[in-house]
Parts: structure tokens; C-alpha cells; sequence
């Protein structure tokens, strides 16, 4: 048999520019017939070509040299492509239509190309085995006949690895589209599937690896001698290797990337191949992204097992200089992940690399910076947990984090962001570096300014981890060894007492009070001394105390970062990232365990959150997650406390709750009770518990805590009312009886509980209670009535007022019959104290009894010193401003009432035609009818009855012959209108807000009455009454629009009001009105842009919601924006910056091309009408904003300003 003569390097040669081009001339002539008709080439005539050479191989290695065997095999080859047809790039078509076919789809069976694989890598292992034993007995002579064979080997090897590998590709690409079909197409490729063989090819692969590993072990030396030959045979083997890594599938499991890295190993360290792999990996990293981290992974096994980190070594060097496209997004993403592995793994490495790699940081990529900034990371985290530290240690931790403080201004989000991530984990470590703490919680503080999104979310967790929670147990630690004997006296003491007892120690005693230490025995006190002493005497505790204050001073020094960020974290509750909220509020939990002072702030601020709109996931999940944190907060005792321990904690923390909060807090705060009460969050024992402080006498209590008490209950009566029906007569008896008399709070707020018996509006559809409304002589409407009568100067006097007239009409089945009641009372008391002629002893006596507290509170002792005329002239105003009041309030409710009942009527009227049987006798209806007290009022029908209510709201209530409110219509004007003879301000205040709402009665009475209330507007020197006016107008612009309509410019006057208050009362009433459709535009809006540039930042922020919440409604700002442009540009106190922001927010809102041109056309038309340099200047800024793309305006603009001077 002839057998070839093979040059690799001509065999080479042709493989890789075009496998179809090696020839085959000794081939078995049943393959060569194939060539045009591929039909042909089925499996048993593979079979019968192949069987022969299989057996012949395995009898000796050699026979793969026979031409026959040889040409057979690489024919068959060429049947399968070794490349995708996507990278084929040939020079030349072949003629033979097989190998044309083979181009696009493998025309060998996947059995066949098995066997080839199986027959090669046996072939090859048994080559090796023979060879190793010649080299063993030296045998030089058959050195040439193993280099051939091994070459042909190898050869072969490679072209059927690359075939396999294409034959997978193959396969994984098209498995998705098969999966997407039906059934039926889905068995049938199964079926084909088995077919064709299912044929896994990895445990060959191995095998294959295997034996290269094998074939690697040998002394190739002594078989190739020559460089150029070595390397040559080299890469025979590492070629496919790196062809398996191309794939993604491969890469993933785990033997075969751990075969195909032992072959390359070896390769490198004992053949040389490290330059060739130095090409390969950076090649490697540019095109395939999946090999990042295994490449690195490849690295560190090299160095580790191989002790061979020279490549690392050249490629990282390599990296540092390279060079990165701007549009090569692939490349720089790829690198950054290969160092931050290699960094992970093999953090010696990199470092000895890392000031060649600190060129990148310069790199326009973010990526690699990204990366690098993470390696500083790595690096730090190795360094910290190195036991044998050298002299370089410290000054390579420094230049690490001078990198990464450095980066805190990074340009790019990205990298600041990855930044705080890294000093997170640094955080982590068991090492702390003290001396840079306070480094890096100043920069994460000043990163909170940051307006880049995902910032803020990293760090509250990045300051939270700042070592503060040993800090602060350790400064707690110490100064409780001072007090400990105080601590265990209160802890014992409260162990001891239960129910009132306990609850009343946490805020028994006035913040205002001190609290007085505990006392020393003389034991104690000579043991102290003796131990400071002994302490003084050693340098020891010299040395202990100084450290201990430098300790202290960097501690403060720290948590004043932290209060100083606290207000930015304030501010991200309100983002409209979740993420950024919930971690704001996991940061002031966190730091509330800690006691950081400021954090307090955060966690009311945290309440506004409950009203978070909760029809989206998102909103839902705040809502949530705020009710989490308060529960932890608030609402979860520690495991060591029994229940009734724990229901002490819990109410004791509800009310504290309630302690400083404002209006608007405490609203919020009510809506969160109500959610946590319908979720079953607070049980029947703390609610007990609240109960008992707000009705303990026995022992005396601070104020605010039984305030507290009724304050969160009435708010979790909203969600269940049943709380509060139950415990009327403990209401009457504290609220109601002479605690309440002289707390006037605390009455407030049980009237505000009262009202709860029966819910209304909103929370009456929630919870589904039926209302029960009291007869006037009942106990709990007596003492409301009677609460409003009791004398006092006290300015709580109108809270306490308001909230009983409201419980009034929310609970009495005659509301208006007992109001009338009252009024006729108070006028009674009023208008005779001032008539009437008592003698001059009585009066001041009269006057103390009525005014004095009870006997609790010990104030009225210095009364009847005080002189009698001026007293009864004060006394006189103050009765008289409570009475307007009340007529005021009771106005408002009775329309309230009036509104109610055509409603309920409308209801009632509604159920009864929905709920007739469609047969019901003549006489029922007729007694249904009768029943129904409404019904008789002006007729049955909704008009007749909605006809009744407005004649008795316009001519009944302040014209009506027997009103009661008729009398007071002319007195209230009287008054408002003669400031000069009734000079009292609280007088005039309360005046102006019983006009106010009298006119809200009668559009009759408020036409007669408007003048005289835009006056007052106009002149009031009270910033309090002005702010009431521009509510009242704004009720009144709901009621009687056509009224008002006329009249709004004095509405917007009050924009440029001088107290700030008034300003932002005025742009909320405002913004209402315009958004609810309630007043019409007439360019006025300017005033309203004006705001933007306020100095109350309140007052901007408002003006900035307005516009946003006005751009979403028909173009509105577009519709507007000219006429708010000529009100801003002739306002002379506006300064050029100011404009320039107001009007760059404002286009922000012109989104559409055709309004940006129609706008620009208007604008440009003004520049030559221009009369000064800052006129011109305004307009072209504002076209400057508009993507108006007219070519004219551009020039026109481009001109400038033309000053253009007459001769004289």
C-alpha cells in the first residue's frame, strides 16, 4: 500500500484558506462517485468506507499514513463545514456539487463524523503510548516516522474538532425555531433527531482534551526540533481548543473549560505558546463576550497550578495600552469584566499590574473605569486580609482609596455609582480603616446632591455600614457604666408595674422639667474616689483618656456628616424612583436604632408617603414598605416582653407619635393608623391600653400624653368605629368634663373622636357602618353644646368650638334646632353682660367664676387685681368675636347639612324605585310614603326638593323672617366695615371669617357684601385675615362663579402679598381653582411663573407642581406662554437670570414642532418692535429654547441687537 508523503505545512496551507481545496486523489472511488450526485453518499456507504480504516487504525497507528485511508478520511471531511456560512469567506466555488452542499449544511451523518472523531483520538492516545516508550529506550531512528504520524494526528484533529464544534452551532441555533412550533412538527424533529443520532459530542470532546494533554506531556522537543516546527504542531491542538471556548454552551460546563484550560496550560508553560495565547485571549475578549471571566479564570489557574503568571503579566500590560473605538461598546464591556475577575481571583496579579492599568482611568470608556475602580476594591479587600503586611502595604491601601475617593467626581453616573458600591463592601470587611471614615462619609453625603438615578439608592446602605453601629454601642457602652444604677431602677420599676403605671413612665414627666440623678450611698462614693485615684495614678489611664476623647471627637465629627445629610435624604422621599424612596426609608430606620438625632425628622417626613397613589405596583410597594418600617419601628416589642408588656410598649410608642406634629403630619399619620387597622396591625389590648391613659384620674399624667391617647384612637376609629361608641362615657366624663375644661386640646380632640361614631364621606363607603344619629337631649350632645359655651380667652377656645359644632351635625338627628340653641345662649350672655348694670363688686367675681379653670390648675388667683372697666372691655370683645365665630361655623355647617339631606333624600328615593315589587299594593306605597319625612318637604320629585334647599340656602337662612342667622348678617357688616370703632383685631379676624363664610350662604348677600370684602383683602394689616379672604374667595368662586369670575385680579395680587404665608395660601387656592376649571385664565399666569423664582423655596416648589400638573391639560402652557413671556420680560424686579430660569422651565413644556415654530414665529415678530438690549435679549434667548428650525430667525437672531441713532 502507498503511503503519503504529508507536509504540514502545505496540508495547513490549504485548510485554512478552503478545506474543499485539499485533494484527495487516492480516496475510495464509491466517495469519489458521490461528488455529483450527493444522494449517493448514504450511511452504509460510509459505513463500508469507514469499518476498514477503523479496524486497520486500531491495529496499528501507522495505517492512518496509507493514501487510501488518508484521502478517505479527509474527503469525508469536506462533507462537513468547519465554519458557520455566516464567517465563511472563500475565494473560490467548488466545482463538485457535494462539497458545494456541504458549504451550507453538513452532508456527513453525525454517526460518521463520530466515528471519525472516536477512530483520530484512539489513534492518536495509542501514538502517544508508543511514543513515550521509544522515547524512553531512545530510540532517534524512528523519531521522523512518529513526527509524521503525530502531524497527521493532529490534522486530522483539528478538522474533525472544527467540524463537531460547526455541527453544534448548528444545532443550538436552530433548537429555538424548533421549539417555537406545534406539536406535531416538534415530534417529527425529534424524531429526525434520533435519526440522525442524538448525539452529545462532549464526553468525546473530553476524551479528545484528553489525549492532547497526553500528546502534550511527551518530550516534543526530541521530535520537533526546530522552533518553527514546534509551534506549528502547538497549534494544531490549541486552535481547536480555543474554537470550543468560542462557544457559549461549551464554556458552561464545567469538565469540558477545565480540560480545554489544562491543554493551553500546558502549552504555554513547557511549549512556548504563551505568546500565541497572549493573541489569542486579547483577540478573545474583542469578539466573544462569554470569555471574560473564563479567560481569567484561565489566568489564574496558569499562575496558581502552573506557577506561570508571566502571561497575566503581558496581557494585562497589553490592556493598559490598548485603545478602545468610541463606537466599540463590546470590546471595553468585555476587558472590564476579564480584570474584575482576574482581580477576584488573583488580586496579586493585578496589583503588580495596577500602575500600568491606572492609564485606563483616563479612558473615554466608562466601563474599563467602572472596572477599575472595582479592581481598587479587590485590591483593598486582599490587602486587608494579608497577615504579613510589608513596608509598601500602607502605601498601596492609601494610593488605592485616593483612586477611589478620586472617583467620587467621576463624569459618568455609572462609575460614581460603582464607586459607593465598592466602599459598601469595603464596609463589609472585618479590617476597618478608621482614618478614612470620615473621609468617605463626607463624599457620600455630598454624592446625595447627585441627580444622576441609582445614586442615592447605594447610599443610605453605604453610611449605614460606616462602622456607626460599634461607635455607637461603644459610646453608649461608657456612658452607661456612669449611670447604670439609674438604668436598673427604671428597668426594675418597670419590670414591677403594669397597665397605667408603665405607660405613664415614658412621658410622665414635662420635657421642660429636669430630671433630678439618683443619689450616691457614702460606700459608693469613697469606692468612686478610691478608683479615680487608683485610674489617675497610672499613665496608662492617661493615655486610655486621651485616646478615648480623640475616639469621641471623630465619632461626633461623623454623625455631624450624618445630620447634615439628613435633610437631602428628606428630599428623596419624595423621588419618583421607588427604589430611591424605600431606601431613604430603610436609612432613617437603620439610623432612628442608632439614636441619630436627625433621623427622627426623616421618619415623620416618612408619613406623607402613605398617600402615595397605590393603583400601580410601585405605589402599592411604598405604601407597604412604610408600613413595614413603622411596624418595626413602632409597633413590634422586643421578644423578651410578655403581651401585656408589649401592649404597654406599643401604645406607649403610638402616642409619642402625636408628640410636636403638625396638622399635616398628624393627618397622615391618621390614614396610616387607619391602613394598619383594617390590616389587623393593632390588637384589642393596646387599644385597651390607650383607653386606660386617656382615662386614668388617680394619678396625674403630663397633658400631651393623654392628648396623645384620644388623638390615635379617634384616628383608628376611622377605620372602626366601634372603638370610640364604646367608651362614650369615659369621653364625657375626661374630654367633655373638667380635664377637658381646662385642657381645651384634649376637648378638641374627643369632639374630633366623637365624630367618628358616625362615619362620613369617604369613610362611610369604607366602612360600611350604619349611621345612628342621637336625639338633642342626649348626654353626649349636652356636653358638646356645653363645651361651646364655657368663657375662656384661651385661642383654643376656636378649635374646641369648631369640632363640637361639627360633632354636632355629624351625630344629632336636629342639628339646627340645638345650634340654634347655642347661639341663642351665647347672644344672650354676650349682648347682657355688656347691657346689663351690675354692681361694680359683683363684676369682677362674675367674671373670675366664669373665666376660672378648675381647681387643677391654679391661674386665677391674680384675677381681681386686675382693674374692672378695661377687663370687661376685653372680655366684651373676646365674647363677641367667639359669637361671630359660631354663627360663622354653624353657616357652614348648615349648608353642610342642607346638602346632606338632598342627598339622602335623593338616596332614599333611589332605593325605594329600585327596591319596589313591581305589584305592590296602593296602601303600602301610600304608607312608605308617609314614613318618609323628606318626601314633605316641597313635594316628592328631585327638582321640587333640590328647588326647596336652594330657596332656603339663598332667601331662607339670611333673609328669613324667623332665621336666627338673619339677625347676624348686618352686625357682621357693621363690623367689618367700621375697623375704626371696633378696633380689635381678634375681633375684626373673626369678623372677616363670619363674613367669609355668610357669603358662602347667599349669592344675594355675597354680591352685597364682595366690595367690602376685596377691601378688606386690599387693607387688612393681619396677614391671618388676608389668608382667610383668599380661601373664602376661592370657596366662593365654587359657589358663585359669576360673581367671582370678574374678580380675580385681586385674587393675584396677593401673589406679590409681602407676608409669605399669604403668598402660598394664594397660589393654593389658585391652583385649585385653575387646575379644577373653577376661574378662566385671562394672562394672569405670569404672576403665577413669577413664583418660580420665589425665595421660599416652598412657594417655588408649589409654582413648579403647578405648571407640571397645567402642561398635562389641552396645551395649556402653549396657549399661554406669550402673554406670561410679556408679563415677565416688562416686570422690572425680575432679575435676567431669574427670567432666563423661569422661561427655560416653561419651554421644557412646548414639546411639539408645531407649537415650538408657531411660537417662535410670534417671538421673532417682537425683536425688531425691541426698544433695549435686554428686551432683544429675552426674546432671543426664548427662541434660543424653541426648536423652531427657521433658517430667517436664526439670522435675525445671529444679527443681534441693531441700535440705530437719528441725525441730528
Amino acid at each position: 500500500m502507498d503511503t503519503i508523503i504529508f507536509d504540514i505545512n502545505d496540508a495547513l496551507k490549504h485548510y485554512m484558506s478552503d478545506p474543499a481545496t485539499v485533494s484527495t486523489p487516492e480516496a475510495d472511488s464509491n466517495l469519489v462517485d458521490c461528488e455529483n450526485d450527493p444522494e449517493s453518499l448514504t450511511n452504509s456507504l460510509v459505513n463500508t468506507v469507514l469499518n476498514p480504516i477503523v479496524d486497520s487504525v486500531a491495529e496499528n497507528p501507522d495505517a492512518i499514513t496509507r493514501s487510501s485511508s488518508f484521502d478517505s478520511l479527509q474527503f469525508l471531511l469536506k462533507c462537513a463545514p468547519v465554519s458557520l456560512k455566516s464567517n465563511q469567506n472563500y475565494p473560490t466555488e467548488p466545482d463538485s456539487e457535494l462539497f458545494k452542499l456541504s458549504r451550507s449544511s453538513s452532508i456527513l451523518p453525525t454517526h460518521a463524523l463520530s466515528k471519525i472523531l472516536d477512530l483520530v483520538v484512539s489513534g492518536l492516545s495509542t501514538e502517544a503510548d508508543v511514543i513515550h516508550h521509544d522515547l524512553e529506550s531512545d530510540e532517534q531512528e524512528l523519531v521522523s516516522h512518529h513526527k509524521q504520524l503525530l502531524e497527521v494526528f493532529g490534522f486530522l484533529l483539528q478538522w474533525t474538532i472544527a467540524a463537531v464544534e460547526t455541527k453544534a452551532a448548528e444545532k443550538s441555533s436552530s433548537a429555538p425555531a424548533a421549539r417555537g412550533r406545534g406539536k406535531g412538527a416538534k415530534s417529527k424533529a425529534a424524531a429526525g433527531k434520533d435519526k440522525d443520532g442524538n448525539w452529545d459530542s462532549s464526553a468525546q470532546l473530553q476524551t479528545a482534551l484528553d489525549t492532547m494533554c497526553k500528546v502534550l506531556k511527551l518530550k516534543l522537543s526530541k521530535i520537533f526540533l526546530t522552533t518553527s516546527e514546534r509551534d506549528t504542531f502547538i497549534s494544531l491542538f490549541t486552535r481547536p481548543v480555543y474554537m470550543i471556548l468560542e462557544s457559549e454552551q461549551r464554556v458552561k460546563n464545567t469538565a469540558i473549560r477545565m480540560h480545554a484550560f489544562k491543554v493551553l496550560c500546558i502549552a504555554v508553560k513547557h511549549h512556548g505558546n504563551g505568546y500565541a495565547a497572549q493573541i489569542s485571549i486579547v483577540q478573545n475578549l474583542t469578539y466573544f463576550e462569554h470569555l471574560a471571566e473564563p479567560m481569567a479564570e484561565f489566568l489564574y489557574i496558569l499562575a496558581e497550578q502552573y506557577d506561570y503568571p508571566q502571561l497575566a503579566d503581558e496581557i494585562l500590560r497589553e490592556l493598559s495600552n490598548k485603545e478602545f473605538n468610541s463606537n466599540d461598546t463590546k470590546g471595553p464591556k468585555s476587558v472590564s469584566s476579564f480584570i474584575v475577575k482576574l482581580s477576584e481571583l488573583a488580586p496579586r496579579l493585578v496589583i503588580k499590574q495596577m500602575t500600568m492599568l491606572a492609564k485606563q482611568l483616563d479612558s473615554e470608556s466608562y466601563a474599563l473605569r467602572c472596572a477599575l475602580i472595582e479592581v481598587c476594591g479587590n485590591l483593598v479587600a486582599d490587602l486587608s486580609k494579608q497577615e504579613e503586611r510589608g513596608d509598601n502595604h500602607k502605601s498601596q491601601l492609601n494610593a488605592f482609596f485616593d483612586v477611589l475617593e478620586e472617583r467620587f467626581l467621576d463624569v459618568n453616573p455609572y462609575c460614581r455609582c460603582r464607586t459607593i458600591q465598592v466602599y459598601i463592601k469595603i464596609c463589609d470587611l472585618e479590617q476597618k480603616f478608621p482614618k478614612r471614615r470620615q473621609k468617605a462619609a463626607e463624599l457620600a453625603a455630598r454624592s446625595l446632591e447627585d441627580k444622576s438615578s441609582n445614586h442615592y439608592a447605594r447610599l443610605s446602605t453605604f453610611i449605614e455600614g460606616m462602622e456607626f453601629q460599634t461607635r455607637c454601642c461603644r459610646c453608649r457602652a461608657q456612658c452607661s457604666q456612669t449611670s447604670s444604677r439609674d438604668t436598673g431602677l427604671v428597668d426594675n420599676k418597670a419590670n414591677e408595674t403594669v397597665d397605667t403605671a408603665l405607660l405613664d413612665d415614658a412621658t410622665q414627666i414635662p420635657p421642660d422639667s429636669p430630671q433630678k440623678p439618683s443619689q450616691m450611698t457614702d460606700e459608693q462614693k469613697i469606692a468612686a474616689v478610691k478608683k479615680a485615684q487608683e485610674d489617675a495614678a497610672t499613665s496608662e489611664a492617661i493615655n486610655k483618656l486621651t485616646l478615648t476623647r480623640r475616639y469621641y471627637v471623630e465619632a461626633l465629627k461623623f454623625i455631624e456628616v450624618l445630620h447634615g445629610a439628613t435633610p437631602t435624604i428628606c428630599q428623596l422621599l419624595g423621588s419618583k424612583n421607588k427604589s430611591e424612596v424605600i431606601e431613604a426609608m430603610d436609612y432613617f430606620e437603620i439610623g432612628d436604632a442608632y439614636n441619630i438625632e436627625q433621623n427622627k425628622l426623616g421618619i415623620r417626613r416618612m408619613l406623607r408617603l402613605i398617600w402615595t397613589k397605590g393603583n400601580s405596583d410601585e405605589g402599592k410597594g411604598v405604601q407597604n414598605h412604610l408600613i413595614e418600617c413603622y411596624k418595626r419601628l413602632f409597633f413590634e416589642a422586643p421578644d423578651s416582653y410578655n403581651g401585656n408588656d408589649a401592649a404597654n410598649y406599643i401604645a406607649r410608642n403610638m402616642i409619642s407619635l402625636t408628640f410636636g406634629a403638625t396638622p399635616a403630619e398628624l393627618t397622615s399619620l391618621e390614614q396610616l393608623l387607619a391602613t394598619m387597622m383594617k390590616a389587623n396591625h393593632i390588637s384589642e389590648l393596646v387599644v385597651q391600653k390607650l383607653w386606660q391613659v386617656y382615662g386614668v384620674q388617680k394619678r396625674e399624667i403630663s397633658k400631651s400624653q393623654r392628648r396623645g391617647s384620644i388623638i390615635v384612637l379617634g384616628m383608628l376609629a376611622t377605620a372602626k368605629p366601634e372603638i370610640v361608641v364604646g367608651e362614650m362615657e369615659t369621653m364625657l366624663r375626661i374630654g367633655l368634663g373638667s380635664l377637658g375644661r381646662s385642657d381645651l386640646q384634649l376637648a378638641k380632640y374627643t369632639c374630633i373622636a366623637l365624630r367618628r361614631i358616625n362615619p362620613t364621606g369617604r369613610q362611610a363607603k369604607e366602612t360600611n357602618v350604619q349611621t345612628s344619629k342621637l336625639p338633642n337631649d342626649h348626654a353626649v350632645l349636652s356636653k358638646l353644646a356645653a363645651i361651646t359655651e364655657i368663657e375662656s380667652d384661651n385661642k383654643e377656645w376656636y378649635g374646641v368650638a369648631e369640632q363640637a359644632i361639627s360633632a354636632i351635625y355629624t351625630l344629632s338627628k336636629h342639628p339646627d334646632t340645638l345650634c340654634s340653641e347655642i347661639l341663642r345662649r351665647k347672644t344672650r350672655h354676650v349682648f347682657q353682660q355688656r347691657v346689663a348694670k351690675t354692681p361694680e363688686p359683683e363684676a369682677p367675681e362674675e367674671a373670675t367664676q366664669l373665666l376660672s379653670p378648675p381647681p387643677e390648675v391654679t391661674e386665677a388667683p391674680a384675677e381681681p387685681e386686675k382693674p374692672v372697666e378695661p377687663e370687661k372691655k376685653l372680655k366684651g370683645t373676646i365674647a363677641l368675636s367667639q359669637l361671630l365665630f359660631i354663627v360663622g361655623h354653624v353657616a357652614i355647617k348648615q349648608i353642610v347639612h342642607l346638602e346632606l339631606c338632598e342627598l339622602d333624600f335623593k338616596r332614599r328615593k333611589a332605593d325605594t324605585e329600585k327596591n319596589k315589587p313591581a305589584a305592590e299594593a296602593p296602601a303600602d306605597k301610600a304608607a312608605k310614603e308617609a314614613a318618609d319625612d323628606l318626601d314633605m318637604i316641597g313635594g316628592t320629585t328631585e327638582d321640587d326638593f333640590t328647588e326647596a334647599i336652594t330657596h332656603i340656602r339663598e332667601r331662607e337662612l339670611l333673609y328669613g323672617e324667623n332665621s336666627l342667622l338673619a339677625n347676624f348678617g348686618p352686625l357682621v357688616s357693621e363690623i367689618c366695615s367700621n375697623n375704626t370703632t371696633y378696633k380689635d383685631r381678634n375681633l375684626q379676624a373673626a369678623a372677616t371669617l363670619c363674613l367669609a363664610k355668610l357669603m358662602c350662604v347667599s349669592s344675594e348677600y355675597c354680591e352685597a357684601n364682595l366690595p367690602l370684602l376685596i377691601t378688606i383683602l386690599e387693607r387688612s394689616k393681619d396677614p391671618i385675615t388676608r389668608s382667610n379672604v383668599v380661601i373664602a374667595l376661592g370657596d366662593m368662586a365654587v359657589c358663585f362663579n359669576h360673581l367671582i369670575d370678574e374678580n380675580t385680579d385681586f385674587l393675584y395680587r396677593r401673589l406679590n402679598d409681602k407676608d409669605a404665608s399669604v403668598k402660598r395660601t394664594c397660589l393654593m387656592t389658585l391652583t385649585f381653582l385653575i387646575l379644577a376649571g373653577q376661574v378662566k385664565v385671562k394672562g394672569q399666569l405670569g404672576e403665577m411663573a413669577k413664583c418660580l423664582e420665589d425665595e421660599d423655596k416652598r412657594i417655588a416648589d408649589l409654582s413648579r407642581m403647578f405648571f407640571t400638573e397645567l402642561s398635562t391639560k389641552d396645551n395649556a402652557v402653549y396657549n399661554h406662554f406669550v402673554d406670561m413671556f410679556s408679563l415677565l420680560s416688562a416686570e422690572k424686579d425680575l432679575e435676567e437670570d431669574s427670567l432666563k430660569r423661569i422661561i427655560k422651565f416653561l419651554a421644557g413644556f412646548i414639546e411639539k414642532d408645531k407649537h415650538a415654530k408657531q411660537l417662535a414665529d410670534k417671538l421673532a415678530a417682537r425683536l425688531a418692535r425691541c426698544e433695549t438690549e435686554r428686551q432683544w435679549n429675552d426674546v432671543a434667548y426664548a427662541l434660543s429654547l424653541l426648536q423652531h428650525k427657521n433658517e430667517d430667525i436664526t439670522k435675525m437672531v445671529a444679527g443681534g441687537f441693531k441700535i440705530i441713532q437719528a441725525n441730528a
